[in-house]
């Protein structure tokens, strides 16, 4: 960097900079060469110096968890863009019916105001009924002496028909500004789940393949594949919705956990147990945050099968299938499977259905 430096001359200066010898000039060359080297040298660290299995292991974890953070708040952005998108499309609807209504009101008007003036003429309560702006004339009260009953009816229903879309155009307004700002909010989540990922991905790729091996058996063993047989004991489900919850999540075994999945042909965490219960004929909100709210907390003694498990700050959530063992979508790379709770992490309540 030195090397790359300007001398700048003084204001009472104007002698050419002297120019180092070159002796000077193979010192900062050597300098810079070595520097380049070690810059080399930390980049490429020794084996030694690299995490650990479990140290991979353990920051992983921690990246998954953060990254199905990050997919329930994306997850919950889609919900709410669903729900917008049908709200502004109710409300521009009925602008829609509203307007022709209106349309058919200022027609009647119309057809009143030719009959007058072939009749001689157009009276000032036939322009008031062709006013751009009825509402200024029905506030001038001297103006209603001059209607009929009838007529004074027909201009209050155009007053009412016009305030009432001028409402309804704003709330569309309003509520396009606020798909405007969840669409937004959808991109940043969505970079957020991928970085996560990404992160985990170059940290296993840090990893030997002997090591990695190691770390697929532990995990192996901590699980059961959809071949093997589990043993759930014989508890007693929560409910019958629980029960055929529970059979529908067992259905699923082997399909990829993707991030927003929500079935059938992949699943994130939430996912799955939203698509069971709905094969159960109970409808659950989508995100772990919100499913935490759809029913009744429990401890962990008064699990039964088919109530939900939460892990992990709502980082996770799962089936509860008896004997210790859960039934949900793990994480990206894994499938859904049957896994006991003593490997999920911290365990925070139940939720019965």
């Amino acid at each position: 960097m030195i090397a790359h430096m300007k001398e700048f001359p003084t204001v009472a200066s104007h002698r050419r900079p002297k120019q180092p010898s070159r002796a000077r000039v193979t010192v900062l060359t050597t300098a810079a060469a070595a520097a380049v080297a070690l810059t080399s040298q930390a980049a490429n660290a020794a084996p030694g110096d690299k995490p650990s299995k479990e140290e991979v292991k353990t920051k992983v974890h921690d990246l998954y968890e953060e990254a199905g953070r990050a997919t329930d708040k994306y997850n919950g952005a889609k919900e709410k863009e669903k729900k917008l998108q049908k709200e502004i499309s109710t409300i521009q609807d009925n602008v829609a019916r509203g307007q022709e209504d209106l349309n058919e009101l200022r027609e009647g008007i119309g057809q009143a105001a030719s009959a007058q003036y072939r009749s001689g003429g157009i009276d000032s309560s036939i322009q008031l009924f062709l006013s751009a702006d009825p509402d200024d004339y029905l506030d001038k009260a001297a103006t209603l002496d001059q209607l009929s009953s009838q007529q004074v009816d027909a201009l209050k229903k155009i007053q009412e028909k016009q305030r009432s879309l001028a409402q309804q155009r704003q709330e569309a307004n309003e509520k396009l500004a606020d798909l405007a700002e969840v669409r937004a909010s959808l991109g940043k989540k969505k970079k957020e789940v991928q970085s996560k990922l990404a992160e985990a991905q170059k940290l296993l790729n840090t990893l030997t393949a002997a090591e990695k091996a190691a770390l697929d058996k532990e995990e192996t063993r901590a699980s059961r594949s959809a071949g093997e047989r589990v043993d759930l004991g014989n508890e007693v489900p929560a409910s019958q919705r629980g029960a055929a919850a529970l059979a529908a999540a067992a259905t699923q075994q082997g399909k990829p956990y993707v991030s927003g999945g929500s079935g059938p042909n992949s699943y994130d965490c939430s996912g799955l147990t939203q698509w069971a219960y709905a094969q159960a004929g109970v409808s659950i909100s989508r995100t772990t945050y919100t499913q935490a709210n759809d029913g009744t907390r429990i401890t962990r003694d008064q699990l039964a099968p088919g109530d939900l498990v939460f892990f992990n700050n709502l980082g996770h959530v799962g089936l509860y299938a008896g004997n210790g063992t859960i039934i949900h979508s793990p994480y990206p790379g894994k499938v859904v499977r049957y896994e006991s709770m003593s490997t999920i992490g911290t365990f925070q309540f139940g939720v019965r259905i």
